[in-house]
This record gives structure tokens, sequence and C-alpha cells, in this order.
């Protein structure tokens, strides 16, 4: 264990050291034709306007744009795995920003591409750093994050459609770990660098209802996470208010100590 946790605060201070203390970063990426979305999805599709001049001198620009609510770097609102859980105009404010930990599970990824992350890999994570997971948004990060570029290394399959999902093939959460965070700690919100919570091999989404029950915000696709110290950094994840919505697009960012 003494060994791990040296492991924990060499990668800590590397990544720490990187980055200029007070430095905002951006942990979303970007909405535009090659965002991943669900293999079901059809994508974000933008639509530009009529821009340039106009006849009165001055220049003007209006563009259009169509998207699901789960896709690119997103909100999973409660609502969406829980009949009764908060829609994501519902969530309030302070769930959404606050300080964060980094979940850090690359080896483990890199060993197994359908990593679940345990309940042992939380305990170690706080063994090390001497603290609980309590009142802090929770960052998991498996390395996914520098896939996004190749669709099939990112999903595990380039093909869409229903058939696609039995495909699909990526780091989660274990739904063990997920209850043992509700039942035992009290976060704020989850995030992940991948497309979903859940493990891609998942059918029952079981995080994904453990989080969503307890109305724990879930935040997918999360860009950069390999430039954030394991404590330390402050988070904002403002999602679009949807009435109504089960999630939606989110511009989230963090600023290092």
């Amino acid at each position: 264990m003494r060994a791990v946790a040296a492991t924990f605060v060499a990668t800590a201070c590397a990544i720490a050291s990187a980055v200029e203390p007070g430095t905002w970063i951006d942990l979303t990426h970007p909405f535009d034709a090659a965002t991943i979305y669900w293999p079901t999805e059809k994508g974000f599709q933008f639509e530009a306007g009529s821009n340039g001049p106009t006849a009165k001198g001055y220049y003007y620009a209006a563009n259009r744009f169509t998207t699901a609510e789960h896709g690119g770097t997103h909100l999973d609102a409660p609502r969406h795995f829980s009949a009764t859980g908060q829609t994501s105009d519902a969530i309030p404010v302070d769930r959404l920003v606050g300080d964060a930990v980094v979940i850090d599970v690359t080896r483990q990824c890199e060993a197994d591409p359908a990593y679940e992350v345990s309940p042992d890999d939380l305990v170690a994570w706080e063994k090390a750093h001497a603290r609980q997971l309590v009142d802090v948004i929770v960052l998991v990060r498996t390395g996914w994050g520098a896939k996004w570029a190749d669709r099939t290394a990112y999903l595990g399959t380039a093909a869409t459609g229903p058939a696609a999902v039995a495909q699909l093939r990526f780091p989660g959460v274990s739904p063990l770990a997920a209850k043992w965070l509700v039942e035992h700690r009290r976060i704020k919100a989850i995030g992940i660098d991948t497309a979903s919570i859940d493990h891609g091999p998942s059918t029952l989404f079981g995080a994904h209802v453990v989080f969503c029950g307890a109305n724990v915000p879930i935040l997918e696709n999360v860009a950069s996470l390999d430039r954030l110290p394991d404590t330390g950094a402050f988070v904002a994840a403002l999602p679009m208010k949807i009435a109504g919505g089960s999630g939606g697009p989110l511009r989230i960012v963090a600023r290092v100590p």
C-alpha cells in the first residue's frame, strides 16, 4: 500500500508542476461534426447561417444546431435513469461547482480496456491522500481522453446503429463502486473521460441506476483530465439548462491550485 501511495503522490506532483498555478483548464471537447455520440444518435448537426457583412455595413452571424442531450461532453441528469430523479434544470448549482479530485486508473485500464473502477480503487485513493471522498466532484481518469480523435479506439467500434452498442468497449465505474460512494460517502457529482459512467460492455447500466437514483449528477466525455492534479482543482460544470431535460451539452472548466 505504501508503494501505491507513493505512486499516487508522485503522479499528482508531476501533473501539478506541469500547469501554472491559477490556470483555468477547459475540460470540454468541442461540438462539431466529429464529436462522438452514442452509436444510436445522429450526432451534432451544425447549419451555418448567411454570415457576413450586411447592407447596413456591420457584420452579422447566426447559426443553428441540432443535438441529442447525450453526446460530446455532457451532463446525465438524474432523470436519465430515475423516474423521480432531478431534471437538468432542477439540479442545484452547488452540486455542479466545487473542489474536485481525480481518481487515476489509467494503469488498470491499459491492462483491461473494459476495466471497472472498484471500491478498492476508491479506498486506495483515500488512503494515499489521507482524505475521504466527501463534498467533492469526483473525476475518473481512465486515459481514454487521449483517444478522442479516433472513434474506434474511443468507443471500441466505429459502427453506428442499435447493433453497434454490443460492440462498445471502454472503462467505467462498477455498480459496486457507485453503491459504495452513494451509501458511504457524500459526493457532489461524478465525471469520467469515457462515453459512459458504465463500462462499454454494460447492458444493465448499474452505475447509472445507482447514481441517478441518489440524485448524483454524472458528467461524461470529460476532456483533459491528465492536466489536473489528484486534489486541489476547483471545477465548474455548467450544462445547458433544459427544462425537463434528462441531460444536455456541458461546458466544464477547472482552476488548478
